[in-house]
């Protein structure tokens, strides 16, 4: 969405287009409903002086962070104003793109209360968390435990005397840090600790703790808390306050405990209920699906950035005083980016399929159906694990992609990367998730004889025979535009990779040991299950009835080339496993340089789609009109080394330089 400009440098560009770019920003935004919400919520944001955030990067860390405490207070007073609903406000947050303790009280406290606690609890604590008359946040990692959430040291020991639990912090170690919104505002938490009565511990459970006054905002008797520190990058994730919080013997009531799914009696006794724990697993695919959507929106945002800028900028190739090339036609520059451009589009329709996953697994659980829980919680694991790593890296690829000028902050990548980089470790660290989608192919594989059978993203697993032995039918390059021919090299990899790692963890003195030892073929063998499920979903969307002129085409394109990079890519494990022949990836990497030329008059149009506005974008060199360089020159001149000409420390250390003239030498 374009703001008003004098000149569009873009247009030539943009004329070039061989589809409806408008039908095209509906299939991206999921539905015209969304889109209309997300276009409207967007320009609402950037027409609002206070969200401006170009000097972000420029701004000190306790003046970064009042800021956000500005914004955050005036987001929420404008959702009021405005009576937005639920969804928008979801929405207007996002586009105000400023990580704030609002993220975690809405995306993590909240829903915390609604999955564990009990209707009493929910009925007490919910109202006054959505009014925001409290403020909460999540408090599990500790500085010693981050992803084995068992061996958290925290302790809640139950007094029978005073129906009170003693949360409490005895080692170092176990101070919580990290949780988002601690350091400076939260008011309440979510307290993850081991659970003790009668010196018995019943693991891992969640407590609702005041920890600071709501009269002057001091932390209470026995809570030692504040900021961890400053984090990577400027501007960045420091407008967060991640806290470290230390418990001395704090005191809570005993109905603190999040009791949906355990309980302790009045007489200290430990009670589970009949509600399943997988319950709690349903949250878990909840945030893990939020979290692959938001991957497709920062490496759509980067790959917007790095596209428009490619077309804009001129580099080497003049004859005779003529033009330079823009550096989008150096087939290079397409060979890093086009792919990228594809996987941002796929991670968005997987991110689509998760949507409908979530609800249906949820939907199954209230009919105490937990048969498809276990594959979807590794398949949600491992599709967390595969976007945001390709995410981080697609980031850092499009910054290099835009040369040197995408290492200054007004670029916006750095400040991209430096936000998205954690997502790597949040919410369960990207290689431990593969492992426990390798455990669950491990699994599935030793259970393909017993006559159950495989369901959902692994039910092509029944055709494991079939698969091992199949060979691929290409003979030339266009055979690999068929869908079926695709899918059955990327399961054949998958379950060749997948029986390989089973066959020798066999041959191992005990299974165990057998998993430690081939632990880095397992997370292989994760991966190449994840890039099946990604580009079967990427498949079937392109199969369903999509509207608009040449709409449909150009997303089989960007599928191919989806589908085709990961085979250059990974050229080793299909050769090895023999799916497919040298001479068949050579005509896969043909067919791909093929594509490329059929995305490249696209490439602009493709990016528009997106619909975001300069504001969103933050970027110099990512502007809708293309208008680069005199944004580039208007930006250096804000930075506040340029408020004076002279700099200070110029007469305490330039001039003595200068004249060498140091005065008289100390011994």
């Amino acid at each position: 969405m374009a703001e008003a400009v004098a000149v569009d440098h873009l247009a030539g560009e943009r004329s070039k287009a061989q589809f409806d770019v408008d039908a095209m920003k509906i299939v991206w935004a999921g539905s015209k409903h969304a889109f209309d919400i997300a276009d409207r919520m967007a320009r609402l944001v950037a027409s609002d002086p206070v969200f401006r955030k170009d000097n972000r990067t420029m701004l000190e860390r306790k003046e970064l962070f009042k800021t956000t405490l500005r914004k955050a207070a005036h987001a929420w007073k404008r959702i009021s104003q405005l009576h937005l609903t639920e969804e928008e406000a979801m929405m207007f947050r996002f586009f105000v793109d400023e990580p704030a303790y609002v993220d975690l009280h809405w995306g993590m406290f909240v829903p915390a209360i609604r999955g564990q606690g009990t209707e009493e609890q929910q009925k007490k604590w919910l109202p006054m968390a959505y009014k925001m008359q409290i403020i909460g946040c999540y408090a599990q990692t500790e500085l010693g435990h981050g992803s084995n959430v068992q061996g958290l040291e925290t302790t809640a020991t139950f007094d029978p005397k005073s129906d009170e639990f003693i949360i409490h912090s005895p080692t170092l170690t176990s101070s919580k840090w990290w949780p988002g919104g601690l350091g400076k505002v939260s008011t309440h938490a979510v307290v993850y600790a081991r659970l003790i009565t009668d010196g018995q511990d019943h693991g891992i459970n969640g407590f609702i703790v005041q920890l600071r006054s709501l009269d002057d905002h001091s932390p209470l008797p026995g809570v030692t808390i504040g900021d961890i520190g400053t984090k990577f990058g400027n501007g960045a994730y420091n407008t967060m306050d991640n806290g470290v919080l230390r418990f001395d013997h704090v005191r809570i009531p005993r109905n603190q405990m999040l009791m949906r799914v355990s309980q302790v009696t009045r007489e200290g006794k430990f009670i589970q209920s009949d509600v399943p724990r997988q319950l709690l697993y349903g949250t878990m695919v909840f945030v893990r699906q939020t979290i692959v959507s938001d991957a497709s929106k920062a490496l759509s945002r980067a790959v917007c950035i790095a596209v428009r800028y490619s077309a804009v900028r001129r580099q080497f190739g003049s004859q005779d005083g003529g033009p330079e090339t823009q550096v989008i036609d150096y087939k290079t520059q397409q060979d890093r980016l086009f792919p990228l451009l594809a996987s941002a589009y796929a991670f968005r329709f997987v991110g689509e399929w998760l949507k409908w996953l979530y609800t249906d697994v949820t939907q199954r659980l209230q009919a105490n159906d937990f048969s498809t829980l276990p594959e979807a919680h590794a398949c949600t694991a491992g599709l967390k694990s595969l976007t945001t790593s390709t995410t981080a890296d697609g980031i850092e690829e499009c910054r290099k992609l835009c040369g040197g000028h995408g290492y200054l902050c007004s670029s916006g990548l750095p400040e991209l990367f430096a936000v998205y980089v954690p997502a790597c470790t949040y919410e369960g660290d990207n290689i431990v998730l593969l492992l426990q989608v390798a455990r669950f192919l491990m699994k599935t594989v030793s259970r393909l004889g017993s006559g159950k059978q495989p369901v959902g993203t692994t039910a092509y697993m029944v055709k494991a025979p079939e698969l091992m032995q199949c060979k691929c039918e290409v003979q030339e390059a266009k055979d690999w535009l068929k869908p079926t021919v695709i899918l059955q090299a990327f399961e054949a990899r998958s379950v060749r990779m997948a029986v390989n790692c089973a066959q020798n963890i066999s041959k191992a003195q005990n299974p165990e040991e057998g998993f430690y030892e081939l632990s880095a073929d397992l997370v292989e063998a994760a991966v190449a299950h994840c890039q099946l499920i990604i580009v079967s979903k990427f498949i079937e969307k392109v199969e369903q009835e999509i509207h608009g002129h040449g709409v449909k085409e150009m997303l089989q394109i960007l599928c191919n080339v989806y589908a085709l990079s990961l085979i250059h890519k990974h050229l080793g494990d299909f050769i090895s496993t023999g799916s497919i022949t040298p001479k068949q990836g050579a005509l896969a990497n043909e067919q791909l340089r093929s594509l490329y030329s059929q995305v490249r008059p696209n490439a602009v149009a493709m990016v528009d789609a997106f619909n975001y506005t300069d504001h969103y974008l933050g970027s110099a060199l990512g502007r809708y009109d293309g208008n680069v360089y005199p944004k580039l020159y208007e930006e250096a001149w804000k930075d506040p080394l340029n408020d004076s000409v002279v700099p200070d420390g110029y007469h305490e250390y330039i001039k003595p330089l200068l004249k060498q003239n140091f005065g008289v030498a100390r011994l």
